[in-house]
């Protein structure tokens, strides 16, 4: 068992040079931390564009940006489709799909850092309730927000990381 300590250490020495870097190093004062404050997200229409909106301010820190030194300029696409058709010919099952289109503007200078898609998917129980049905698209819907706001402040951040 003495052995176990030094080879955890022997292999463990090659990470170091491995090139892997934390996202947020340097903490509130890193430069990815510092670009993130410096977004700034303007309304998107409708209230999935509400719930998006609110999804990402919420994962790039939760404030409201007075001098921004980008904008995300974001367009979605949410649609609902029924899938499954029972015996008797109604839907039994529906898959909501919410689609964003993002870009990434430098005000500075109007160039455009990032152009970039990030979608997902959800399956959603139809049942003899109409206002079952109707609340679980709905929970689909803020689900599938946060799900692709995350996805959309992870490509942010590796891309204002690429601009340090």
């Amino acid at each position: 068992m003495r052995w176990l300590a030094p080879l955890a250490l022997l292999l463990a020495a090659p990470l170091g040079g491995c090139g892997l870097q934390p996202m947020y190093a340097g903490g509130g004062n890193g430069a990815v931390a510092q670009g993130l404050a410096a977004v700034q997200v303007p309304p998107i229409s409708g209230r999935d564009g509400w719930l998006m909106r609110n999804a990402l301010q919420a994962r790039m820190g939760d404030r409201e940006v007075d001098s921004p030194r980008y904008r995300l300029d974001v367009r979605l696409d949410d649609r609902l489709e029924g899938l499954g058709l029972l015996t008797d010919e109604t839907i039994g099952r529906e898959r909501r799909t919410l689609r964003a289109r993002y870009q990434l503007v430098d005000l500075a200078t109007g160039e455009i850092l990032l152009d970039a898609s990030a979608g997902a998917d959800a399956g959603i129980d139809v049942v003899s309730s109409e206002y079952a049905t109707i609340a679980a698209e709905q929970t689909a819907l803020e689900n599938l927000s946060k799900e692709v706001a995350d996805r959309i402040v992870t490509q942010l951040m590796l891309t204002l990381r690429a601009q340090t």
